[in-house]
């Protein structure tokens, strides 16, 4: 009779972790909002392909044989080429995500090859939102209800947006240093 009970507490503590684990899993991986899908449709609608040519041959070895190769295994190559992404920081956090995707075979140095071809691309196609982008670090605002906590975070904010905006324009100039020959 103990057996059973131990089966049977076994059995239920596995069915209730699986049942957690697939709500977590899915929290995590829930679906865009429709503002995002907006975004996502109008990427998709975009060009497919970057010309590469004028690229170093190492950028252009990046582009072919990993980002055109392991992207596409889960979405249209005209997401990432499109997208409004331009930052070190952005791109680090969207190739992080698609790491771990269900089914993702990117490996952490690929991860990094093709991070480092999106920040490369994004210098030079993307110039103008990459230095927009840059630009407004120290005007970025968090809104929040509490207008003191508010006004506290803006001013740690202002203290620390030199800093980021330093370490992304650094982490652009050691992708280049790498690949400028």
């Amino acid at each position: 009779m103990s057996m059973n009970i131990r089966n049977f507490s076994a059995v239920s503590f596995l069915v209730l972790f699986v049942f957690v684990g697939a709500g977590t899993l899915h929290a995590q991986y829930k679906e865009p909002d429709k503002a995002n899908m907006v975004d996502i449709k109008k990427a998709e609608q975009g060009p497919r392909t970057i010309d590469v040519s004028h690229y170093p041959k190492k950028i252009q070895a990046i582009y072919n044989d990993y980002f055109t190769q392991e992207c596409i295994q889960c979405h249209p190559l005209s997401l990432p080429i499109n997208s409004e992404y331009a930052l070190p920081a952005e791109w680090e956090g969207y190739i992080k995500r698609m790491m771990y995707k269900s089914g993702s075979n990117i490996s952490t140095g690929d991860a990094k090859r093709i991070t480092e071809f999106l920040i490369y691309d994004s210098s030079v196609r993307k110039k103008a939102i990459m230095d927009e982008k840059l630009r407004k670090i120290a005007d970025f605002l968090i809104y929040d209800s509490s207008v003191r906590k508010k006004a506290l975070l803006n001013d740690k904010l202002s203290k620390e947006a030199p800093e980021v905006r330093m370490e992304q324009e650094a982490k652009i100039k050691e992708v280049h240093d790498k690949y400028d020959h």
